[in-house]
């Protein structure tokens, strides 16, 4: 094939009647060659991800439909070719890898019987020949043990083994397109980079032109050819990513750069002797299998937390961070009990609330608050934002006056106007979610805030914002704050000092400032180097200053 792989013309998608804006892609004009990683980089309801679902054939019809402009790919109009032929394209010549492979693959089916159904369906082999070919291609994607991942299931393996069996399974006939839709959103910085790192390998490998969907210009300094930015539906600014990356001209694409974490400490904060909260040799075991409801079998013990130590002084935020599977969300949990450690303490001025029952526990709770990590999960979409934020105080023997009167000044302090008190989560964008879940946890006067991955589900400029809002709200109300993240760049903005957690254990602690300036241990050191856009960021910093 001479010239552009695929061609994108005039596109318009047209959303139903009644929608705030009558088209979620409009005028769209993007072009992808042979060889190439194409970054289309926006915010949530920008219309990144219908774009690529468009050149998929994959849009929700016929809600949303494409209503003109074309899709050329090679010698076709992929909006108007029929379903069959559609069906020819997907996966032998483009091929796509969605965000979330947990929902994108089938639960009850090993990863074998996935890539064989590729092949069954657009190929000619013997199931023997089919077998040998799947175990390679998990070879090539750098998974552990081919033979025994080809027949495990998708919750036998972690996310990011999950996501390599999802780029074998879109490799697997040598697409002359790859459609990559955010596949490292929701990684650890170390799994991401790796990931990154064999997309543009395989790219290489196989001369794939690839369409790269995110919202983090830390990736686009990594991995990017060039870039289109989109905003509302239109490409704003688009060209090479040393120019848009360097020398962006759309005050959209300004905003979105300059809302990217630095990987630069904040300056440091005077801070108070005093410990507001001591954890002292934590340590929780998870157990599973053996006994009657374990149905039989030996059981197995995973120690999420050993021998943990942190120390929360007065005013300060904690981070801690590590990848999935470290512990820290573990420890969060048991901070506010809603885990039960197995052994230690967690002192609150003094007193441990480890051996408190449910009844003595109660007053203590006001005192420490959890702010989750998914804002769409942990809200109750049954019952209104007022009557959310007011139930803490509620529970504790407030007044209903006196509790609405807090959940209505709440709301003003997060910055949601005060019509929502009267509305349902639903009616709301992830970032006002989260702002309504910080309302939620302050509606108690808390002294300690943990806050686990608060942003990590949303778009870069909402994730400044809320991060920004957490500042405030700590200085302005005197709170001590536990920040859980596997993000250092969001570490370096808003934390005093930071425990870095690995397998459970504390491999090192000190001022954000030394971790970020000399890490001591080898684990820390490899979460900066895996840092998305890391040899970017300094220079972006500088040219901002």
């Amino acid at each position: 094939m001479t010239g552009p792989l695929l061609e994108i013309r005039d596109l318009h998608v047209a959303l139903p009647e009644g929608s705030e804006r009558r088209y979620a892609v409009e005028q769209v004009d993007l072009e992808l060659a042979p060889n190439e990683i194409l970054c289309v980089v926006g915010e949530s309801g920008s219309g990144k991800s219908l774009t690529a679902r468009a050149v998929m054939g994959l849009l929700p019809a016929p809600h949303v439909k494409v209503e003109t402009g074309g899709i050329r790919f090679g010698a076709e109009d992929l909006t108007r070719v029929g379903p069959a032929r559609l069906r020819q394209i997907r996966g032998s010549e483009i091929s796509m890898i969605f965000q979330e492979p947990m929902t994108a693959l089938n639960p009850v089916m090993t990863i074998g019987d996935q890539i064989d159904e590729v092949f069954r369906f657009h190929a000619r082999m013997g199931r023997k020949e089919r077998r040998q070919r799947a175990t390679a291609l998990l070879d090539d994607v750098h998974l552990p043990d081919p033979a025994r991942i080809i027949g495990a299931y998708p919750h036998e393996l972690s996310g990011g083994q999950r996501q390599r069996a999802m780029i074998a399974m879109a490799l697997a006939l040598d697409p002359r397109i790859l459609i990559a839709d955010e596949p490292t959103t929701a990684l650890d910085v170390t799994t991401q980079a790796q990931i990154l790192k064999l997309i543009k390998e395989l790219q290489a490998a196989h001369n794939t032109g690839v369409l790269f969907i995110t919202h983090d210009f830390g990736v686009v300094a990594d991995i990017a050819d060039r870039v289109a930015v989109m905003q509302q539906g239109r490409v704003v600014e688009a060209g090479s990513a040393e120019k848009v990356l360097n020398a962006p001209e759309h005050p959209y694409t300004r905003d979105l750069i300059a809302a990217v974490p630095s990987l630069v400490p904040r300056p440091p904060r005077q801070r108070s002797a005093e410990p507001v909260l001591q954890v002292v040799g934590l340590t929780k075991v998870y157990r599973s299998g053996g006994g009657f409801f374990g149905l039989g079998g030996k059981e197995r013990r995973v120690t999420a937390a050993k021998d943990v130590a942190l120390e929360l002084r007065r005013g300060e935020t904690l981070g801690i961070v590590g990848e999935s599977g470290s512990g820290k969300s573990t420890v969060a949990r048991c901070i506010v009990c809603l885990n039960d450690a197995d052994a230690g303490q967690i002192l609150l001025h003094g007193r441990d609330l480890r051996p408190l029952g449910r009844a003595a526990m109660r007053p203590f709770r006001a005192k420490i608050q959890m702010v989750f990590q998914d804002p769409f999960a942990s809200l109750n979409p049954r019952t209104k934002v007022g009557r959310i934020i007011a139930q803490g105080p509620l529970i504790q023997g407030q007044s209903p006056a006196a509790a609405q009167a807090r959940a209505r000044e709440l709301l003003s302090i997060v910055g949601l106007d005060e019509r929502a008190y009267d509305r349902y989560p639903h009616e709301f964008s992830g970032g006002q979610r989260q702002r309504i879940g910080i309302a939620r946890a302050l509606a108690l006067d808390p002294e300690v805030l943990v806050a686990d991955e608060p942003v990590s589900a949303l778009d870069v400029s909402i994730q400044a914002q809320i991060l920004r809002l957490l500042d405030e709200i700590r200085e302005r109300l005197a709170l001590s704050m536990i920040f859980i993240t596997h993000d250092l760049r969001v570490a370096a903005q808003v934390c005093d000092r930071i425990a870095v957690m690995r397998h459970g254990v504390v491999v090192e602690t000190g001022s954000t400032g030394e971790i970020f300036r000399d890490p001591q241990d080898a684990y820390t050191r490899d979460l900066l180097a895996a840092v998305p856009g890391r040899h970017w960021l300094p220079a972006r910093q500088d040219a901002i200053a």
